[in-house]
């Protein structure tokens, strides 16, 4: 059994822990900004192809105690990179650390490359070249107080990139954290989901995605791919599985508006690529002007969130008005509102249901839940008996 670590957006830990249990992992454990799991060396495989909430799948190849940096290097030198890569890759090492005594992480990002290289000249006579943009194979060590622990990232690129996005507005929600926030939200694909504000369409088409039990990585290649124990064969048949379980025929009401003309472009050339033309309606409308497609379902947005003074002073403005659209026109509907401007709860004139910390990127985001029955459910309404 391997011992692996799947990095994933702050405040979904618990979602992607359900996920990989379902995936038939053992022993797994949320922490923060992840998960640890074990399983067979295929299952990196397979999370990494069937993961919608995982940022990244981590192998672990080694640790040790340390005290210094000469430490991490001895230990760095002791595991036996040649087995998994050649000094012809690429290679890129990245340090994080929490509650490390060390003064430079940057200076263990150094000593962990040095003893890399020095394992592959003194096996095999070359040196592998350092490439930070797009290496062929990324090293992970990962410090505590006391220990070190090093892993090789089976993924490559971050698996939110799924390789389906054709064309991306501004600051894009990334595709894990929409899937994990329909998750959060309970969403199946009985039920009816709009987007008021959807942009290039992100929430729609994993949503549709999920709906058609597409596998999200299955357009895509992995870091493990490059890696010298990598079976093409068991990798080439895994993905003929799960791409057989793909019901392209169900239909779904997943409905997308947006005031801009431009990002209703950008979201049906994303519908368009992967055929979802029949699962996702899109109109240029604003929420303003809005009307429920149906008589209840889900709706979660995200809405934007400004950062010079008078984009919140606008904001502050407009707040009022998305809570009034939805209190005179989607009751029957629950709400999930998505944002980084912790102000809003206060100023939309609805009593959240839940709110859940979340992170997009660095931004510390809130994911509220407004429940649009009868009464709306306003801060000043009279508590019920």
């Amino acid at each position: 059994m391997e011992h692996f670590f799947a990095t994933c957006p702050r405040g979904l830990e618990s979602v992607l822990a359900d996920e990989l249990k379902a995936l038939e992992a053992a022993d797994v454990q949320a922490a923060d900004g992840g998960t640890a799991f074990r399983g067979p060396y295929a299952l990196c495989r397979r999370v990494n192809l069937e993961s919608r909430i995982a940022s990244r799948v981590l192998w672990r190849v080694g640790h040790c105690s340390y005290r210094s940096e000469n430490d991490i290097f001895n230990a760095a030198k002791k595991i036996r990179w040649a087995q998994w890569f050649g000094p012809k890759q690429t290679i890129r090492v990245d340090t994080a650390a929490i509650k490390s005594p060390l003064q430079s992480i940057d200076f263990v990002t150094l000593r962990v490359k040095d003893a890399v290289c020095d394992v592959l000249r003194d096996t095999e006579g070359l040196r592998p070249d350092v490439d930070t943009r797009a290496p062929d194979v990324r090293i992970h060590v990962f410090l505590t107080r006391d220990d070190a622990v090093f892993y090789l990232d089976t993924s490559g690129d971050a698996l939110f990139k799924r390789g389906w996005r054709t064309a991306a507005g501004e600051a894009p929600l990334r595709e894990n954290l929409a899937a994990g926030i329909l998750k959060l939200a309970g969403w199946t694909p009985e039920q009816a989901l709009l987007d008021p504000m959807c942009g290039s369409g992100t929430f729609l088409v994993e949503a549709a995605l999920m709906a058609r039990n597409r596998a999200p990585g299955i357009g895509r290649n992995f870091g493990f791919e490059k890696l010298r124990n990598h079976d093409a064969v068991a990798w080439s048949a895994l993905r003929d599985q799960v791409a057989t379980r793909e019901n392209k025929s169900i239909k779904t009401d997943i409905y997308g508006y947006d005031r801009s003309g431009d990002a209703i472009a950008i979201a049906t050339r994303n519908v368009t690529s992967l055929g979802l033309e029949s699962q996702i309606e899109l109109k240029q409308c604003s929420f303003e002007d809005s009307k429920p497609p149906v008589a209840a379902g889900l709706l979660i947005t995200n809405p934007p969130y400004g950062v010079r003074m008078e984009e919140l002073d606008d904001l502050a403005d407009w707040y009022p008005k998305v809570g009034d659209v939805l209190k005179q026109r989607y009751a029957g509907w629950t709400a999930f509102i998505l944002t980084g401007d912790l102000r809003m709860a206060k100023l939309i004139g609805l009593k959240p249901s839940r709110r859940t910390p979340l992170f997009n990127g660095a931004l510390e985001c809130r994911l509220f839940r407004f429940e649009m029955v009868a009464g709306f459910m306003r801060k000043d309404a009279p508590p019920k008996d």
